[in-house]
């Protein structure tokens, strides 16, 4: 992809997301300075919460782009969705061991959906788009939970579990739409979406 003169601005602490945008071949810089507090109405729909939070870490960040900077940011969510037996739920990363223990046992044996929104903005524009994919894993095991939570300790990953880890390759049993946007980037949208923006 030709920049011509554009700088692309990372504004996402994730090692994944990093990786992923690298993947496109193009050149970049982190800057996750931000002032963003991360908090939303219980009114909002489940699915809407990551564009939210993707816009609001872009207009969070600390200082204002200058001519020819795109800033990038996201947020990826794990969503639970409601049953008759119990109402649906959003999975952030988790608090701890235990916390990590109770996602997991919800996931088992269910689909769920993971949703990540991105916003580019430079100085004149901004856009905001959502990837979702769908994701069902087998009924695991209270050992196989127990194994990966302290061998992995996700507790810095939605959902307490990380697609491209030892849970994923054997608890996954099919989904639908984008592997890398369980990731938590939908790189080949971003893709797409950059260079639209680039014109």
């Amino acid at each position: 992809m030709r920049l011509d003169g554009w700088h692309i601005i990372l504004g996402s602490n994730s090692p994944r997301r990093r990786e992923l945008l690298k993947g496109l071949d193009i050149d970049f810089e982190v800057d996750t300075r931000n002032n963003f507090q991360e908090s939303f109405s219980e009114d909002v729909p489940f699915d809407k919460v990551p564009e939210l939070m993707a816009l609001g870490k872009s207009h969070g960040f600390h200082r204002p782009l200058r001519e020819k900077e795109i800033l990038i940011t996201a947020d990826t969510m794990v969503i639970l969705p409601s049953t008759a037996q119990r109402p649906g739920e959003i999975l952030g990363k988790p608090r701890d061991r235990a916390d990590a223990f109770r996602m997991l046992r919800d996931l088992s044996g269910r689909e769920h959906h993971v949703t990540t929104a991105v916003t580019l903005r430079d100085c004149r524009r901004e856009e905001t788009f959502s990837v979702t994919t769908q994701v069902c894993f087998k009924a695991l095991t209270e050992e196989e939970i127990a194994y990966y939570v302290d061998t992995y300790k996700p507790y810095d990953k939605a959902g307490a579990y990380a697609i491209q880890e030892w849970i994923g390759h054997v608890g996954i049993t099919r989904i639908e739409g984008s592997y890398f946007n369980v990731v938590g980037f939908p790189v080949q949208r971003v893709y797409e979406r950059l260079q639209s923006f680039l014109g």
